[in-house]
């Protein structure tokens, strides 16, 4: 199938043999194209002997150290193709990871993102809450992780409202004059989980507002090391919010700059789940091995999405396990599973985590 084929394919139509051939395919076919076009990903490759092979499995697809983004300008196109260039989430001092974005690649993982959210929230574009400041979007050439995000999501709403103020302050009245406008349609919200959590609720509670959101649906993600911190999990943040303005579809969701477009939403099981078009591989940190569900180790993420750069296989910073395949009680084919932590001493870099330490140390 061609990639614009399996993009307008169910994101979560195929069970475990079909998705197999279908991301084999593609991925030798990006492996070829990127040893090709770049040279240090060719020299990686040459390196450990796999420049010229052709793999039956995905697993056996080598993998990129997700830190190589950091260090190096990867990129499989030449400069003058270069229509964006995105950074990760990174607190003071820190490296970001480059992505390099030609038109195609973009394009591409637009219509992933299209393909997933639909999915989850239907084909209308509806009023929506961006809880987070204007600020954040600066130069459209070079975006951040936090600032992609958001502008990779706002192209499923309509009458956007940023929620905070320049100064990360609750706007509370242009929120309920908004509320009142829309009152007799569903709502999209999005933020990033800490900001959800520390200027959307505690504000609203602290104000005492009477806001009704049962007819919303937030999608958020960045990491919840300074909630976990604060003894707030994925169950009480979700019973919070439906306690104080009646939120029930709340839809947490895994990706990174890296893979941009391959993000794997929350679905019925509580754990994130892999669209046909990328997947999901744990490793044991002691020798790379594949684990089977239910062991912890460190995730692999696949995508047939890139081709301007190549991050197709990468090796992240992330711990998780597997908990099944085919069988979510949601009907959605594909892994699910769920994201443990991060690597011990591996750098804070989710969109919440980052903003959060910038708050401890008094940097925003």
């Amino acid at each position: 199938m061609a990639l614009d084929d399996v993009l307008a394919t169910g994101p979560y139509s195929l069970s475990h043999d079909d998705k197999q051939q279908l991301l084999v395919e593609h991925l030798n076919r990006l492996t070829q194209h990127h040893a090709e076009q770049c040279d240090p990903y060719r020299r990686i490759l040459q390196a450990y002997g796999k420049d010229k092979q052709v793999w039956d499995r995905v697993e056996d697809v080598p993998f990129l150290p997700i830190s190589l983004f950091k260090e190096f300008a990867l990129k499989s196109i030449p400069d003058d193709a270069v229509v964006k260039t995105l950074t990760s989430s990174g607190t003071t001092g820190q490296k970001v990871s480059r992505i390099f974005l030609d038109k195609e690649t973009s394009r591409y993982q637009t219509k992933a993102l299209a393909a997933i959210m639909q999915d989850f929230i239907g084909g209308k574009r509806l009023p929506m809450l961006i809880l987070d400041t204007q600020n954040v979007i600066k130069d459209r050439r070079l975006f951040s992780a936090r600032g992609a995000g958001i502008l990779g999501l706002s192209n499923f709403g309509r009458d956007h409202l940023y929620v905070l103020d320049n100064d990360m302050q609750l706007r509370a009245d242009e929120l309920k004059e908004f509320l009142a406008t829309h009152r007799d349609t569903d709502i999209l919200l999005f933020g990033f989980t800490f900001m959800v959590w520390k200027h959307f609720y505690q504000e609203i509670k602290r104000l005492g507002l009477d806001i009704d959101l049962a007819r919303g649906v937030l999608i958020h993600s960045g990491g919840w090391k300074k909630l976990t911190d604060e003894a707030v999990d994925n169950a009480s943040f979700k019973k919070a919010l439906n306690h104080l303005c009646g939120l029930e579809r709340i839809h947490n969701f895994y990706g990174m700059v890296e893979q941009i477009g391959s993000i794997y939403m929350e679905g019925d099981t509580g754990c994130f789940q892999t669209p046909i078009f990328s997947d999901i591989i744990i490793r044991d940190p002691i020798d790379w091995s594949v684990l089977p569900a239910g062991r912890e180790g460190i995730i692999e993420l696949v995508s047939i999405l890139p081709h301007s750069y190549p991050g197709h296989v990468l090796l992240t910073e992330d711990l998780g396990r597997v908990i099944g395949e085919d069988d979510s009680p949601d009907g959605r084919q594909g892994k699910y599973f769920e994201v443990l932590g991060r690597v011990p001493k591996a750098e804070i870099r989710g969109c919440s985590d980052t903003y959060a330490e910038e708050v401890s140390e008094g940097a925003v």
